[in-house]
């Protein structure tokens, strides 16, 4: 976790030599914005996968933005690393995101980079194209490009809709499904005994469903109660999830509570 914490502070320095001229540059012409969030979840599961062993997690996040460019550090501190009575807590993961977001009328295009900074693992790094709709339901499709380990790509999409309530309160909702294509011979289908074939990994991998509550506390701050269910899409994605999740299992139903701010 150190070598990554390491590159993250380089790249994070080089980003702001690069911004800190364009900002001071542009004066009162537009601010920029920043945003802090805390998430506290029963579980850890990105992409279908349960990545953390029958333990809450908390998950901090702090980004910058300015006319569209963007900033993103994101960290998982897992409260029970490897699921015993000792409790051993652990940041094992550390991503940074940059990001160019712009509209052009009801079409929001969104470029950017992700690197995963991963304890015991080798780091990953994608790089992603998005093209949303600001209509009904917000269809939003995203291409991710796995650029270090295990190279392939990811395709998500999602939709989404909010629901107004009184006191500002919205009810929030949304649903996306992903497909994966490998180009790595590491990353390929297991058999039905879960050992790996000689196929590459191809197929529909993971659906996410997720109902929550946006509760403003004030004009900067808000707190957002989640509940989701990811599920397997296809047959070889409920073999490779389940080979690669804590539990063993492929369905996961959890919870947790975002408490959000911003400038």
């Amino acid at each position: 976790m150190k070598r990554n914490i390491v590159k993250l502070t380089g790249l994070i320095g080089l980003l702001t030599l690069f911004l800190f001229p364009v900002i001071t540059w542009a004066g009162e012409e537009e601010k920029p914005t920043a945003s802090a969030d805390v998430g506290v979840f029963s579980k850890y599961v990105w992409r279908g996968y349960e990545l953390s062993d029958d333990s809450v997690v908390i998950q901090p996040s702090v980004g910058v933005g300015y006319r569209g460019f963007g900033l993103n550090l994101w960290g998982n501190l897992d409260t029970d690393v490897d699921g015993t009575l000792d409790d051993d807590s652990e940041f094992n993961e550390i991503d940074m995101t940059l990001s160019y977001d712009k509209s052009f009328g009801p079409v929001a295009l969104g470029v950017g980079y992700i690197y995963y900074g991963l304890d015991g693992l080798d780091d990953a790094e994608e790089i992603y194209l998005s093209v949303g709709l600001d209509v009904l339901l917000a269809p939003t499709l995203t291409v991710y490009r796995e650029i270090a380990d295990l190279q392939g790509w990811y395709l998500s999409f999602g939709i989404s809709h909010s629901f107004s309530l009184p006191k500002d309160i919205t009810l929030d909702m949304a649903g996306s499904v992903g497909y994966y294509v490998s180009e790595d011979d590491g990353f390929v289908e297991l058999d039905s005994n879960l050992n790996p074939t000689n196929d590459k990994y191809r197929a529909f991998h993971n659906g996410l469903l997720s109902m929550g509550l946006t509760i403003p506390l004030g004009k900067h701050m808000s707190i957002s109660p989640t509940v989701a269910y990811s599920f397997p899409l296809s047959n070889e994605a409920d073999d490779l999830i389940t080979a690669g999740s804590f539990s063993n299992d492929s369905d996961f139903f959890y919870g947790g509570v975002t408490f959000s701010m911003s400038f």
